[in-house]
């Protein structure tokens, strides 16, 4: 099994696979610091008035982050274009290829493929660099608007024994066949970064362990929620920011972070060369970026934050405890389709 490199003590020590970011280093702040960009930037993005966002991440949750960005800069107009994963880099690249890429901003959950387009990119220098992790980021002209991570999701009216951990979801006599659920591992980029976390970080054998429970199988994370809040599974990993509106919106299912260690995937967003409207795309990704639009994310999305410290405390959280776990960006691109077809063959998983 491969190692990572670490930024403070882990279970298992120091491994080469990926990075395991310290959360006792990232205690929560009581405010997050309210974003104040320049007048000239405001001025000349009124003048501009509009940005088209290209992005991986769904249509109804970026309509969410235009309506709270809108709230302080309502003269700048947010265009979604969702596509998904695959077909958005293949729009990049054609539109490019054709001197006819339309986006002011590119989003994507998977930074690999992002890093392939480097050259698209214009430089751009976030006013709070420094306050970001480096390990979450693909490239200097790219940052990490969006962090997702995982959690563990349990119906709370079936299931009668809480998991705390990720080793929770091996135990075939706790739990009756079939009432785990579980994302496949051929899902997507979110997916494999767990998938890799998985093998690199739990203990030796958590497949096998895991696939013996004889779990229900899910293409992504949405349907799996869903099965997790009509009962039909007792639990699930999921990502938290999928599940969280419908707890939100009273759901019976809680959300935990297991003790061993937390998947995170950082987005890639970028501000295209070709963009004619580059001081509107700074301002809505400043905003994005900096603490108050972060907290925002927290706290209204469900989602992680790839800040240093953390702008405000996330529910369920433990910032002198958990650990956030990222992967070697090496190692994503080149274990990917052997460990995919090795988890698949474990789990009894036909494509």
């Amino acid at each position: 099994m491969n190692g990572s490199k670490a930024m403070g003590a882990t279970r298992r020590g120091v491994l080469a696979g990926g990075a395991v970011l310290a959360a006792g280093a990232r205690a929560a702040r009581a405010t997050p610091a309210r974003f104040e960009p320049s007048g000239a930037l405001v001025d000349a993005a009124r003048r501009e008035g509009r940005v088209v966002m290209y992005t991986a991440s769904f249509t109804e949750v970026e309509q969410e982050t235009a309506a709270a960005f809108n709230k302080r800069f309502p003269f700048v107009k947010i265009e979604i274009i969702r596509a998904s994963g695959g077909q958005l880099i293949t729009r990049v690249r054609t539109e490019a290829a054709a001197g006819k890429l339309v986006a002011d901003v590119v989003d994507h959950s998977d930074r690999v493929l992002m890093k392939e387009l480097e050259d698209l990119f214009a430089p751009y220098a976030l006013p709070n660099a420094g306050d970001y992790l480096p390990e979450s980021r693909i490239s200097d002209r790219m940052w990490p608007r969006i962090t997702l991570v995982w959690c563990i999701a349990y119906n709370t009216e079936t299931t009668k024994v809480v998991p705390t951990s990720w080793m929770d979801l091996t135990k075939a006599g706790t739990y009756p066949p079939g009432s785990i659920g579980q994302v496949i591992a051929p899902s997507g980029g979110t997916t494999w970064t767990r998938i890799m976390f998985e093998r690199q970080m739990v203990e030796g054998g958590y497949w096998a362990a895991q696939a013996a429970t004889k779990p229900t199988l899910y293409p992504s994370s949405g349907p799996a929620s869903d099965a997790v809040i009509r009962g039909e599974v007792q639990m699930a990993p999921v990502m938290r920011n999928v599940i969280f509106p419908k707890v939100r919106d009273g759901a019976p299912v809680a959300m935990v972070f297991p003790s061993e260690g937390i998947p995170v995937t950082p987005y890639a967003t970028g501000i295209p060369k070709t963009s004619v409207r580059q001081n509107a795309a700074r301002l809505f990704l400043d905003w994005c970026l900096s603490e108050e639009g972060q907290a925002w994310t927290m706290l209204e999305q469900g989602n992680m934050t790839s800040l240093k410290v953390l702008p405000v405390a996330l529910p369920g959280f433990d910032a002198s405890a958990n650990r956030l776990w990222l992967p070697d960006n090496g190692q994503f691109a080149a274990l990917r389709d052997s460990w995919t077809e090795e988890w698949n063959k474990i789990y009894g998983y036909r494509q």
